[in-house]
């Protein structure tokens, strides 16, 4: 593939719902465009797009997947991208490189759930989309049917501009409505096409005054015409064009390509990037070409087996050679560009420039990872970073064996470079690995790819809660450590008070010694034995908090006493004194923001009301309902699977910690009864 100019390169990203034949059509364009001689098959596990074993295994796509073609002297990068929701930031990657996207609708399913959100990310992307409705060689399946829906939902500025020929097995391919002017009909079309002829023509009238006026006076657009005003509509997303087909029979795959080259947007067509200084923050445009400023966006990161970390880019403007240095605008510092790689599923291809408008991708970057900008020193320029959806399941992760132990903080670590959706962290309360991701689906490929990629064995475990310990009234302590054996005896003795704090103060030591009774030389001791009992926990081997422990009092012995016997007995005293001091169990509390649509706000809050929350407010927003809560940790760790479930997958949250609050009594000796009984 030689090198393309911007207005002849179309970026386009593959949306629907999970098996809806995304990656079939991917698979039928390379495979028309001759890119491919032959045709792999998602059931087979042959796809080019789909050739991770997790994908394999699954007959899913879980990663997104570039790959580009040439149709008439035009290079068209195909992103075909997971349908299934636990996968979003890989779309969201894809969605934020392309130009236009292409909706995909199985004829036999109908507009789905995924169809809805595929919508919703394209229109947020504000990029002009084609609806695709795939597998009319399927039985049930029915076009007219899937395109009422098309319209009931996303309205009526999706028209066809084509009709299928044929339905179910006797399907044989489609009829052009733009240039039916002139075109036999074929039989069983002849009550069709001039209604849906009639409605393409007004659709395009409207998107502009002139051929609105022609229209009106009854004047006959021309097809030139007709061709321009779709283009024109396309781009402002006053039309969303709707045609047909079937990938696994190569039947109307030929002309989405002409659509994709005659309608869609290249970079070229496109308003300018705002990219922003990396030292001032001064707003900078920037035209797709090569004389322009190089400005580069990472959008994907992986580990592969072959080169090692291999960087996907987008290159926005200016151009990126291979064996040259560029500037990393976020990290601040020089990269070394080694072989530039023409990326098509897991093959990549040696080439020696990216161009404005293109991607590809470039192995070994030491420093660089997603969302980061690569540009000139001289012009230090950032673009705008993907929004990903944030990490909502969590669980812990514990290696399988001491050579696993070594090696999973490394993996770990790889792995969150490789997908930004993917959190990990080290819970300071209860010591766990905690690895938190989309959903379930998810964080179980997660764990499949540590030990593939890395050879890391792990197992999970629903996270344990960071539970703190509190005393609710003030309490005194009293504790003496004596030993007397042969030669030195032990001898400590303190009395310490103790009083609560207000919630999130953490926990303070104080000395209020009169006159010597405690050597001041023994207060550090004190101090050391009080934190470490607080450390510990009293009733249940949580840490104590909100409480200040202060020694007003105690007694020593001219030769028994030692640092270590103040030590025990004030940690000794401590105990004592936790648990005289009306002790209760803290659990952290989150604020949780739900954003479900409005015909399952009801149920989404009768089930939080099972779940001890506290509802601070419901907001409307666009036939959606923002729900705003709080609820303890405790209730939330299965969360995404319960969300999904009640509103069909339209739902979506996020959570972060707000407060600790006392664990109702009846939940609390539950928890001090189960931690008992693991200890023993």
């Amino acid at each position: 593939m030689h090198h393309y100019p911007a207005d002849k390169i179309r970026n386009v990203v593959f949306l629907s719902h999970t098996g809806a034949g995304k990656t079939s059509l991917c698979e039928a364009l390379l495979f028309q465009s001759k890119t491919l001689s032959r045709l792999g098959k998602t059931d087979e596990g042959t796809s080019t797009s789909d050739y991770e074993p997790e994908e394999i295994k699954r007959k899913i796509s879980i990663s997104a997947s570039v790959l580009p073609l040439d149709w008439n002297k035009t290079k068209i990068n195909l992103l075909d991208t997971p349908g299934y929701s636990d996968f979003l930031g890989e779309a969201k990657s894809a969605l934020r490189v392309a130009e236009a996207a292409i909706l995909v609708v199985s004829a036999a399913a109908g507009v789905e759930v995924g169809t809805e959100l595929a919508w919703k990310y394209a229109a947020e992307a504000q990029i002009p989309r084609i609806m695709f409705v795939n597998k009319l060689d399927r039985e049930n399946s029915d076009f007219y049917k899937t395109v009422n829906e098309i319209r009931a939902i996303f309205g009526k500025q999706c028209v066809p501009v084509q009709l299928p020929i044929g339905a179910e097995s006797a399907f044989e391919g489609v009829f052009d409505l733009i240039r039916a002017g002139n075109a036999d009909v074929p039989s069983g079309l002849d009550d069709r096409v001039p209604s849906h002829r009639e409605s393409l023509i007004e659709a395009v009238a409207e998107t502009d005054d002139e051929l609105t006026t022609k229209f009106l006076e009854g004047e006959e657009l021309t097809e030139v015409e007709l061709q321009q005003g779709l283009k024109s509509g396309i781009l402002q997303g006053k039309i969303v064009p709707i045609l047909a087909g079937s990938a696994v029979n190569l039947k109307g795959t030929a002309e989405l390509m002409d659509a994709i080259c005659d309608y869609l947007p290249s970079p070229a067509d496109r308003p300018d990037i705002v990219a922003r200084h990396a030292q001032n923050q001064q707003e900078a445009l920037l035209r797709p070409e090569p004389g322009s400023p190089l400005c580069a966006l990472v959008f994907k990161t992986t580990a592969d087996p072959y080169v090692g970390k291999l960087t996907y880019l987008r290159v926005y403007s200016g151009s990126i050679q291979s064996d040259s240095s560029v500037w990393n605008a976020n990290k601040n510092r020089a990269e070394r560009i080694g072989q530039l790689y023409l990326v098509r599923g897991k093959t990549q291809e040696p080439i020696d420039t990216i161009g404005a408008g293109d991607i590809g991708a470039v192995a070994k970057l030491a420093e660089t990872n997603t969302n980061d900008t690569l540009c000139s020193k001289e012009q230090p320029l950032i673009l705008e970073p993907i929004a990903y959806p944030s990490p909502a399941l969590a669980v812990a992760v514990y290696p399988k064996t001491k050579a696993d132990m070594d090696k999973m903080g490394a993996a770990l670590t790889r792995m969150t470079e490789e997908d930004a959706t993917i959190a990990v962290y080290k819970d300071a309360v209860t010591g766990e690995t905690i690895l938190s991701g989309v959903g379930e689906t998810h964080v179980d490929v997660a764990v499949e790819k540590i030990k593939r990629k890395f050879g890391v064995d792990i197992r999970t475990e629903i996270p344990k809660i960071p539970y703190k310990e509190t005393i609710t009234s003030p309490a005194k302590a009293e504790h003496k450590h004596k030993k007397q054996t042969g030669g030195h005896g032990q001898y400590g003795h303190v009395l310490l008070s103790l009083e609560p704090l207000s919630r999130g103060s953490g926990s303070e030591f104080a000395e209020k010694v009169v006159g010597g009774a405690v050597p001041k030389n023994y207060i550090p001791a004190v101090e050391k034995g009080v934190n470490e009992a607080l450390q510990e926990g009293v009733i249940a081997g949580y840490p104590v908090t909100d409480v200040r422990v202060t020694l007003y009092d105690g007694s020593y012995h001219a030769v028994d006493s030692s640092e270590m016997s103040f030590k025990l007995a004030s940690s000794q005293a401590v105990k004592k004194g936790v648990n005289s001091g009306n002790p209760a169990l803290l659990e952290p509390i989150m604020n949780v923001h739900i954003t479900v649509p409005d015909n399952f706000t009801g149920d989404v809050m009768s089930d939080l009301n099972g779940k001890r929350a506290r509802v601070l407010g419901v907001s409307p927003s666009d036939g959606s309902s923002v729900i705003e809560a709080q609820v303890p940790l405790a209730e939330m760790l299965r969360y995404s699977t319960d969300l999904r479930s009640i509103t069909q997958g339209r739902g979506s949250y996020s959570m972060e910690f707000c407060h600790y609050e006392e664990v109702p009594q009846h939940i609390a000796q539950r928890i001090i009864s189960e931690t008992k009984r693991q200890e023993e």
